[in-house]
């Protein structure tokens, strides 16, 4: 069979996108899959190599480039092992817990002269590209862009509960739905800097809802509003010109059921880090694990979408709520037993955060 060989580490809820991009998406194929449970490899086993240990899937060869779908926490783990292998890395938004994680990891795909995609895969709705199409055809400059992602976490997580564990999560909607937020803004109107940001968190202290504040050169403003509670699914984005003028996408228009937008975009993001491979494999060994495959093509200046940017935000949103409860006097800080009715959108009980810089 000819077409670059994938392996896909981590089966969890996100797992099927990429599954089902790559049976569609030309010129590429699956040919393993890695999971700690067995259990669930057992659809697979006769039909591409499975592991239980993704070192053992690195080991064994035969593949042009590896998605990894785990859960955030073993990000660095894994992207490191599949790099130091030559292996081309696609890895799921976020990049790694930390920015010196995420550079960690670009330090090294840049020594290796390998690819490490970051998988902002709301980049790839169609609503989004014909919106870019439409900005950039307008002699007026932006002034503002504000993105909205609201939907009710349990309804996504499934059997993944380490989304709901800031431990592993790497924070709560600001962490994992903020990447995605902030790269619509980044794509629209540039990188942007947090100046302010208001956090509500829930009894278990995981952050709920959130409003992030950015600037960006040339005076344009962002704004991200993020829930965790909300009563179904919202996701939009809207981009403001010189004169006032409002263009807007609505990434669920056309996909009716929660999260069926994820199925055209995620085959987006499969074609484009394809495409970065130059090249297709084969059934011999030469592309296996040593970076002489698919990566040895690869421009080194190209590398996929920066993941280490947006893990600054996040991390900037955390040390301005972090900064305000430790200081005590600076801002406002206060218990809010009311949040849902405050914040409009049954973000639940927490405390709230205000930081405006």
């Amino acid at each position: 069979m000819s077409g670059l060989r994938f392996g896909v580490i981590g089966l969890g809820v996100i797992s099927r996108f990429y599954l089902a991009a790559l049976e569609r998406v030309p010129g590429v194929r699956l040919a393993a899959v890695c999971d700690r449970d067995a259990a669930v490899l057992e659809p697979f086993g006769d039909r591409v190599a499975c592991f239980t240990d993704h070192r053992e899937l690195l080991a064994a060869g035969g593949l042009d480039a590896v998605v990894v779908t785990v859960p955030n926490d073993l990000h660095l783990a894994i992207c490191r092992d599949a790099l130091r292998a030559g292996l081309p890395v696609c890895v799921e938004k976020p990049l790694a817990l930390r920015a010196a994680e995420g550079e960690e990891l670009a330090a090294l795909a840049a020594e290796r002269r390998v690819p490490l995609f970051t998988a902002f895969h709301r980049r790839y709705n169609a609503a989004v590209r014909e919106l870019c199409t439409a900005v950039a055809e307008q002699p007026l400059p932006v002034r503002s862009v504000t993105a909205r992602y609201f939907e009710l976490i349990e309804e996504h997580v499934g059997r993944d509960r380490w989304y709901l564990d800031p431990e592993r999560c790497g924070g709560g909607c600001v962490a994992d739905n903020g990447p995605n937020a902030y790269d619509l803004l980044r794509l629209l109107a540039g990188r942007m800097e947090l100046t302010g940001a208001e956090v509500v968190r829930d009894g278990g202290g995981v952050d709920r809802y959130a409003v992030l504040e950015l600037a960006g050169p040339g005076g344009v403003c962002g704004r991200i509003e993020l829930d965790w509670s909300y009563p179904g699914e919202l996701k939009d984005v809207a981009v403001e010109l010189a004169d006032g003028t409002v263009l807007r996408a609505d990434l669920l228009a056309g996909h009716q059921g929660f999260k069926q937008s994820l199925w055209h975009e995620y085959e987006g993001i499969v074609g484009e880090f394809a495409g970065m491979l130059g090249g297709h494999g084969d059934d011999s060994d030469s592309g296996g694990g040593d970076g002489s495959g698919g990566a040895a093509a690869a421009d080194p200046a190209e590398r996929g979408p920066d993941g280490v940017d947006a893990l600054r935000v996040v991390e900037a949103a955390y040390r301005a709520e972090a900064g305000i409860t430790g200081a005590g006097s600076a801002g406002r800080t206060d218990a809010n037993t009311g949040a849902s009715t405050a914040m409009g959108t049954g973000a639940g009980t927490g405390t709230r955060v205000e930081v405006r810089g």
